[in-house]
């Protein structure tokens, strides 16, 4: 074998055995650098910042630290806390991740499929009769090929034979090979548009796929805020409750002796004490409640059912009873606003184009395909396998033209047929989403009015039963008024206080509601903001 043979079996060997030797961890490695890469970026176009993306749980969480039993439970969780722990443990978070990760990974495949491709292969083999060899031969080729733009191929090769006949010869007999094949469509098949679609549909996919996850996000952290806020809620019963107990045990001894001294009715003393067994069942199921809901917000955080957590108070105080900045929005033009900047409906609309490209590849399909077909070929003289050796000036060379007459298209009329309905039930689709965007943002206006009116009717309720309590309370005092209107009163306070918070939570949430239909609500390692600046947009376009 001489020394180009021999560098030829090295060159391919060398890279093959590398290749080969790379740990599957090492490939996983450099999948992950890939595809966060095109993540990020694709973020970054959209949203105008990378942000974090993986699909592999934090090593140090705030999770993992509560499981360990680093974590102070005495310390209360806020907001973020609450949004970084449930991310960490939901699965449909998870499933969402991995899906935009999948998305990359497609995109990926079809990036390289448009790359320069290498390929190198060896073999050898021995041949013979009975206990003797005859003949030795080993063959190997390097190559490379490419897909272009225009739908060409192009493939080139060297390869390298060596053949030795054992039993007579003592020396290899080598030829050398180079060839290269371009292959282009002219007809069916030829052009940028319908070589690259599968590139662009990935590239697209890709798109889509950010969108969901963020939308899926935002969508996310509205719900973990509704479960904290139930929390929030019930707490804020329980301690409207135990005040109303407290209140009602003194009532009831004041009663009572009064009783004793004959200076009241035992009917009077017992419908203080009825109002206060009353009130102490009520504690019990509340008790009970809160510790329910507990247990299933520690499920949904994924913790052990006997961590015991507290929420910081501070987010209650964060909770806002107006908006002056949802008065300056216009209706109609909030609705506009919401179907240019929608992450969900941009999708929709997108599909459509989609569908028309599909549809003009299927139309394609249906036409003749001829291809121009273009073959070179040299080798070097029988026995001299140097690459100086090859006689380029004998270049054997074969130019071709292919023609496939469509004569038989039922596959491809089905596809035409079938591209065509996808396209008008894709145009369907978005008129439909369109009005389903009007309706939603509609009903997130009037919620987001509602529970603000409801807010002030319930403010109004709790200071006419404050006022109450204590007019019965002096009225008592002076034996101008019975223990029931007392009783009464209290019990519309205690009401009116757990419906004043109820409609608090309710106009919060409304409020994130109504800013995930427009589109203006954001999450990040903050927790949950909307951005005033958006919300300005609807006003001008009014204007």
């Amino acid at each position: 074998m001489n020394s180009h043979a021999l560098r030829l079996a090295a060159f391919l060997i060398l890279p093959l055995s590398a290749a080969g030797c790379r740990a599957p961890e090492v490939h996983a490695a450099d999948a992950d650098r890939e595809v966060y890469a095109m993540v990020l970026e694709r973020r970054e176009e959209l949203f105008g910042e990378p942000g974090a993306f993986t699909i592999d749980p934090p090593a140090d969480s705030l999770r993992q630290r509560i499981l360990r039993g680093e974590w102070d439970t005495s310390q209360p969780l806020g907001m973020i806390e609450c949004l970084e722990i449930a991310s960490e443990n939901s699965l449909s978070v998870q499933a969402q991740r991995e899906t935009l990760y999948r998305s990359a990974l497609d995109l990926s495949l079809e990036r390289w499929q448009y790359s320069t491709q290498l390929f190198g292969d060896a073999s050898g083999s021995v041949s013979g009769t009975a206990d003797e060899a005859s003949t030795a031969d080993v063959d190997s080729s390097l190559g490379f090929s490419r897909l272009l733009g225009t739908g060409a191929s192009i493939v080139t090769t060297l390869g390298n034979n060596m053949f030795r006949v054992v039993s007579t010869g003592n020396y290899w007999s080598e030829l050398t090979n180079l060839s290269m094949s371009i292959t282009q469509p002219l007809l069916r098949g030829a052009g940028r548009a319908i070589a690259l679609e599968p590139l662009t549909q990935a590239e697209r996919n890709l798109v889509y796929a950010v969108r969901s996850y963020e939308r899926f996000r935002r969508t996310y952290a509205v719900d973990v805020a509704g479960r904290v806020y139930g929390l929030l809620q019930a707490i804020d019963e329980l301690e409207n409750e135990e005040r109303n107990y407290k209140d009602l045990v003194l009532l009831r001894k004041r009663n009572e002796a009064l009783a004793t001294a004959g200076r009241l009715s035992d009917i009077q003393a017992d419908q203080a004490r009825q109002d206060e067994l009353g009130s102490e069942n009520r504690l019990i199921s509340l008790r009970a409640s809160l510790a329910r809901q507990w247990d299933q917000f520690n499920l949904f955080l994924g913790l052990p059912m006997g961590v015991q957590l507290a929420l910081d108070p501070a987010e209650f105080d964060a909770l806002i009873d107006s908006d002056p900045l949802l008065d300056t929005l216009d209706e109609a033009a909030s609705r506009e606003y919401a179907l240019g900047h929608r992450l969900d409906h941009l999708t929709v609309s997108d599909q459509v184009a989609d569908s028309a490209r599909r549809l003009t590849i299927a139309e394609d399909a249906l036409g003749a395909g001829l291809s121009l077909g273009l073959n070179a070929n040299a080798s070097s003289p029988s026995g001299q396998g140097d690459l100086k050796d090859i006689g380029f000036q004998d270049t054997d060379w074969t130019a071709s033209l292919a023609l496939d007459l469509p004569l038989n298209r039922k596959r491809e009329r089905n596809s035409l047929r079938s591209s065509q309905i996808s396209l008008a039930a894709a145009q369907r689709g978005l008129a439909e989403d369109r009005d389903s965007i009007h309706a939603s943002v509609l009903d997130a206006f009037r919620a987001v009015r509602d529970t603000s009116q409801s807010i002030a009717i319930q403010r109004g309720a709790v200071i006419l039963a404050r006022r109450r309590v204590e007019s019965a309370t002096l009225n008592l005092a002076a034996g101008r008024a019975e223990t029931r209107d007392l009783l009464d009163a209290q019990a519309s306070l205690v009401s009116a206080e757990n419906n004043t918070t109820s409609s608090l939570i309710q106009f919060n949430l409304a409020r994130f509601e109504l800013h995930l239909e427009l589109e203006t609500l954001r999450v990040d390692e903050g927790g949950i903001h909307v951005l005033p600046d958006l919300m300005q947009v609807p006003l001008e376009q009014a204007q």
